[in-house]
């Protein structure tokens, strides 16, 4: 059983759901980085989802555009992502990771290397925004020949007839995308989630985690129990950047995210 399907099993017969935060690799540089993937599962962080810096992240609004930024003018590149996940499993053998990124890093790495590399350094999920359905295959074989989850995303937008389509190839967790847009610009409404979640569950067996504007302990607590996850980006971001002085780290960055890191934990797991 992979690292994702038996979080989730555990979480399960725990009677509750999952958090997932994000953290966009080496913003604002390495060793911060590091820091902050460290402390998360104390913090209470159930999977984790780093994101790999790219210079155009086509999915992501403002906030995790800038930290993209901050992550390429730090240094970050493919190869020491999986360096960094490399290091955090010298110290944390349990907590599932997840890389979230595109597709252009990934083909000029080559993809059947990147998928061993990933897997040796402790990667164990793979979700590329900009790589539709039809062209998976370009992941598809190494990355379960590695033992690699490549995670499906599906919208408010995507028809019933697509689901079917889509999700039997799905591994690990389906990521819903909330809402119809960029991250971090507006918050799905209760009603929309509880709308949409029933339509994804007809079509897989497998967790939903939500994603796209989850910002409040309160809304991610409704999101992990509407679904199976909450996943937290923009908001934990926005923090870190509030916490920089002139683009860099102070003594107050790791301990602001995990601060708010347990309040949302706290929430999801009342």
């Amino acid at each position: 059983m992979s690292r994702i399907a038996a979080r989730f099993a555990a979480l399960k017969s725990e009677g509750r759901g999952a958090l997932i935060p994000y953290l966009q690799a080496f913003d604002p540089d390495a060793e911060t980085s590091l820091a902050l993937l460290r402390g998360m599962p104390a913090a209470g962080a159930d999977l984790i989802e780093i994101g790999v810096p790219f210079s155009d992240p086509a999915a992501d609004g403002p906030t995790i555009q800038a930290a993209a930024l901050r992550g390429l003018a730090a240094g970050a590149t493919l190869r020491k992502v999986l360096e960094m996940v490399r290091r955090f499993r010298e110290e944390d053998r349990d907590t599932p990771v997840i890389l979230m990124g595109y597709l252009n890093p990934i083909d000029s790495y080559g993809p059947r290397r990147f998928c061993a590399d990933a897997a040796a350094a402790g990667v164990d999920g793979l979700i590329v925004v900009d790589m539709p359905p039809e062209e998976s295959d370009l992941l598809a074989a190494d990355a379960a020949a590695n033992g690699l989850d490549v995670i499906r995303l599906v919208a408010p937008n995507t028809s019933d007839a697509r689901l079917r389509e889509i999700l039997p190839e799905a591994r690990g967790f389906i990521y819903y995308v909330a809402i119809t847009g960029i991250t971090g610009t507006r918050s799905a409404s209760a009603d929309e989630l509880a709308a949409a979640i029933p339509r994804i569950r007809a079509a897989s067996d497998l967790p939903v985690a939500i994603g796209f504007g989850i910002r409040t302990p309160e809304q991610a607590a409704h999101a992990s129990r509407t679904a199976d996850a909450a996943v937290v980006a923009s908001a934990l971001i926005h923090t870190l950047a509030g916490t920089l002085d002139n683009g860099r780290a102070t003594k107050d960055t790791v301990p602001a995210v995990l601060h708010q890191l347990r309040d949302l934990a706290t929430a999801v797991r009342k």
